[in-house]
C-alpha cells in the first residue's frame, strides 16, 4: 500500500521528466522525419513521419556540400584536438597534483578567471598573431586553439581525479624503482582513466560542433569542418529542407552515436571526477 503511494506521489515528477525529453528529443524526431521526405510533403505535413521514403536525400546532401572532406577535416581537428588535450592537460593536472610546483594556487587562480572570460575577448589578437605566423586557413592553427580553449576544463577534472587515488600508490610505485613518468603512465593513468575519457568525450563535442572560431579562420571551403560547411550549403539549399535536413542529420550522426555509445562511462566519469580542490 505504501509503495503504491509512492508511485503515485512521484507522477508529477515522471510526467515533468517526460515533457523535458520530449523538448530534448522531438526536434530531432522531426529533423530525421523531414530528412527522408521530398519538400512537398514537408510543407504539407513538417511534423508528422513520411509517407514514402526518400534516401536519395542523403545522396545528394553528401555530393553537393563536399561533405566527405569537412566530414574527414572535422575528424582530423576532433582526433588530433583530443589527444593533444590529453596529453597536456593530463601532465599538468599531474603536476598540480603531486608534484606541487611553486606558484601553483596562482596558476589555478588565473585558469579559473581565464575559463570565465568570453572566448570572443581573445579572437581579435589571436587572429593578427595567427596571421603573422601564418596560421590562418590552417587545420593545426585550429588545432592549436580549441586545445588552448579547453584547456582550463580539462586540468581541472582531470586534477579532481588525480587527488582521489592515495598517494600511497605513488611511493609503492617508486619504492620498485618507478621514476616520475612511469608513475604518472603505469599507477595514475590506469586509474583515473574515466576521468580522461569524460575530458576525451566533452572536447571531441564541443570541437565537433564548434561553428564561430572555424568561421573566422578558416576561409578556405576545402579546409571547412563540417559546421561550417553546413553552414554554407543552408545558405544555397535554404528553400529545400529535405536537402538541409538530410546534411543536418549527416552532421549530427557521427557524433551522436559516438555519445550514446560512450554516455554510461562518460556519467559515470563526470559523478566520480566531482571538482575538488
Amino acid at each position: 500500500m505504501f509503495r503504491k503511494q509512492r508511485n503515485v506521489s512521484l507522477l508529477p515528477n515522471y510526467l515533468i521528466l517526460l515533457l523535458l525529453a520530449g523538448f530534448a528529443i522531438g526536434p530531432l524526431v522531426i529533423l530525421s522525419f523531414n530528412s527522408v521526405k521530398d519538400t512537398t510533403e514537408i510543407g504539407a505535413n513538417p511534423l508528422g513521419p513520411p509517407t514514402e521514403i526518400h534516401l536519395e536525400n542523403f545522396a545528394n546532401a553528401w555530393r553537393e556540400g563536399n561533405f566527405a572532406t569537412t566530414v574527414k577535416n572535422s575528424v582530423i581537428l576532433v582526433v588530433a584536438t583530443v589527444i593533444a588535450e590529453l596529453i597536456f592537460a593530463g601532465m599538468a593536472a599531474y603536476s598540480l597534483s603531486r608534484l606541487h610546483p611553486p606558484g601553483e594556487n596562482a596558476f589555478m587562480l588565473y585558469m579559473l578567471v581565464g575559463s570565465t572570460l568570453p572566448v570572443w575577448l581573445f579572437l581579435v589578437p589571436l587572429f593578427s598573431l595567427w596571421r603573422i605566423l601564418g596560421l590562418i586557413n590552417s587545420l593545426v592553427g585550429l588545432i592549436i586553439l580549441y586545445t588552448a580553449f579547453n584547456s582550463p576544463f580539462s586540468i581541472f577534472l582531470l586534477r579532481s581525479f588525480m587527488v582521489q587515488v592515495p598517494k600511497d600508490f605513488d611511493d609503492a610505485a617508486r619504492v620498485d624503482g618507478a621514476n616520475t613518468f612511469q608513475v604518472f603512465t603505469r599507477v595514475l593513468l590506469p586509474l583515473t582513466w574515466p576521468g580522461f575519457l569524460t575530458v576525451g568525450l566533452i572536447v571531441g563535442l564541443g570541437v565537433w560542433s564548434e561553428f564561430q572560431i572555424a568561421l573566422i579562420f578558416i576561409s578556405k571551403p576545402d579546409l571547412f569542418p563540417v559546421t561550417t560547411s553546413y553552414y554554407n550549403f543552408t545558405e544555397r539549399f535554404g528553400r529545400d529542407w529535405s536537402l538541409t535536413s538530410a546534411a543536418a542529420v549527416i552532421m549530427l550522426a557521427p557524433i551522436l552515436m559516438l555519445f550514446l555509445g560512450l554516455q554510461r562511462r562518460f556519467i559515470d566519469g563526470l559523478t566520480q571526477g566531482g571538482l575538488k580542490a
